[in-house]
């Protein structure tokens, strides 16, 4: 057992103690007060400086003096959703859980601040700063689009800094590996409103009116068809619908269909074809004798892992956990806000596998993790800042 991990396990409990307690507070996006207060006090009581507040909720916690600057982030928010878990430490808000593991990324990074601090009360840090942030929103953005990553650059959380780290808990990953790759992990992802117009009239008159459903149900096959015949099979995209409503009685005809949905990329490219195959598929709407209007919100852009950062963190995990814990990660079609904090500087994010038997997915009302991941992800963490620290300055 490596150094780091063994300092970690020694400390094990108190980190899966404070993910549980996390786990039976949770809490939305930009509302993470009480998580926030936590960590701002622990990591303070290790002899951190630490500001409050920051991007909203988020906390800024620095440890060391001037150059290079090394960031290490986790996310604090929670999700909409109502547990069906009944262990102990279960969610105590109604229709508010930690389904994705930002829970247990908080305990970790605390744990990878409790490693650093000891290092540098035995005089083996090395030179330069470490600076913790923990995010509200990633989850989320706010009224004006924006998420936690962006609001902290926003207040300066990225100022000076020359890496930047952050870690996934992978509940569906096999326990202990760490899976990290360059480039472009995850996607890119905007979302968008698309409201098809139509007439209404008495369903036994239908020529009457302009059934607005109908035409949908048009425009949402050619939306299918975009992917299939519109874009080459060497490009990486997707369009997806996720809500539908539309109709007032089942003999009226619609006047008005809203489609809700998502679309993801890697390029840049593949993103303004997608963008345009969506306009071109509204389009069918007038063709049909009805209309269509978009509203294309941006959001986050594609995580894309610097080599050199992604080669830190594979020797990092070599050095936390031992040989042979890091493989690749196969990029998907999920989306993460640490995007932004990785075109602030060179950074890289990778992913811890979590899983149970059988696995308890992410977002699900079920989710859960093998603990075992928070003090292992304190070790990487902490691992990623030291390795970064000597190889940056």
């Amino acid at each position: 057992m490596t150094t780091l991990l063994r300092r970690a396990i020694a400390f094990e409990q108190e980190l899966i103690a404070l993910r549980r307690d996390l786990h039976r507070h949770p809490e939305l996006a930009f509302c993470e007060n009480r998580t926030a207060g936590i960590v701002a006090d622990r990591t303070g009581g290790l002899g951190f400086r630490v500001r409050t507040g920051v991007g909203r909720t988020g906390v800024v916690a620095e440890l060391g003096q001037g150059g290079p600057v090394v960031a290490l982030r986790a996310d604090m928010d929670a999700l909409p959703i109502t547990e069906s878990n009944d262990f102990e430490w279960r969610s105590a808000t109604p229709g508010v859980m930690h389904a994705c593991g930002h829970d247990a990324h908080v305990a970790m990074l605390v744990g990878a601040a409790r490693l650093l601090a000891d290092a540098a009360g035995g005089g083996d840090l090395p030179a330069g700063t470490v600076r913790l942030l923990f995010q509200p929103s990633e989850e989320a953005s706010d009224d004006e689009g924006k998420s936690g990553a962006v609001r902290m650059i926003e207040d300066g959380a990225m100022e000076g800094v020359a890496a930047v780290f952050g870690a996934h808990v992978g509940a569906h990953l096999p326990a202990g590996r760490v899976l990290v790759s360059p480039g472009a992990i995850m996607a890119g992802a905007d979302r968008f409103t698309l409201t098809v117009a139509g007439r209404s009239a008495h369903a036994a008159r239908p020529d009457e009116g302009v059934d607005a459903i109908v035409i949908a149900a048009h425009v949402i096959l050619a939306i299918q068809s975009a992917i299939a015949r519109r874009l080459s099979p060497r490009d990486e995209g997707v369009l997806h619908i996720g809500t539908l409503h539309g109709g007032v009685a089942e003999n009226v005809l619609a006047d008005r269909v809203e489609l809700r949905g998502t679309l993801r990329y890697f390029e840049e490219a593949v993103r303004d074809r997608l963008h345009v195959e969506l306009r071109a598929a509204a389009g069918v709407a007038d063709a049909l004798g009805g209309g269509a209007s978009i509203d294309l919100v941006p959001g986050y852009p594609p995580v894309v892992n610097d080599a050199a950062m992604a080669g830190l963190v594979r020797a990092a995990a070599h050095d936390a956990l031992g040989e042979d814990t890091a493989g690749d990660f196969e990029p998907w079609m999920g989306a993460e806000d640490f995007a932004f904090l990785a075109r602030a500087a060179p950074g890289c994010f990778f992913w811890i596998g979590a899983a149970l038997d059988p696995p308890r997915e992410h977002h699900h009302p079920a989710f859960d993790i093998d603990e075992r991941v928070i003090a292992r992800g304190a070790a990487v963490m902490a691992a990623c800042a030291l390795h970064a620290l000597r190889e940056t300055a």
